[in-house]
């Protein structure tokens, strides 16, 4: 049986790497409350330290999990 030459295999893996679409970072990163609900997550305030410098307000599961809300 032939083997297939190193630089031949290096070539297919970088193209096949090349290949696969990089879903994960065409996702936005801060979504709206309506997309946050509409993809099943609740959204989550917290105060930042004693209330007096604001708060954040986070999507919590479903699929925007973890994302900032707008």
């Amino acid at each position: 049986m032939r083997k297939l030459p190193y630089a031949l295999l290096a070539a297919a893996l970088a193209a096949s790497a090349l290949a696969v679409p990089a879903t994960a970072a065409a996702l936005p990163v801060d979504v709206t409350a309506s997309q946050c609900v509409a993809g099943g997550g609740m959204i989550v305030i917290s105060a930042v330290g004693d209330g007096a410098q604001g708060y954040t307000k986070r999507c919590m599961g479903g699929v925007h999990d973890g994302r900032t809300v707008l």
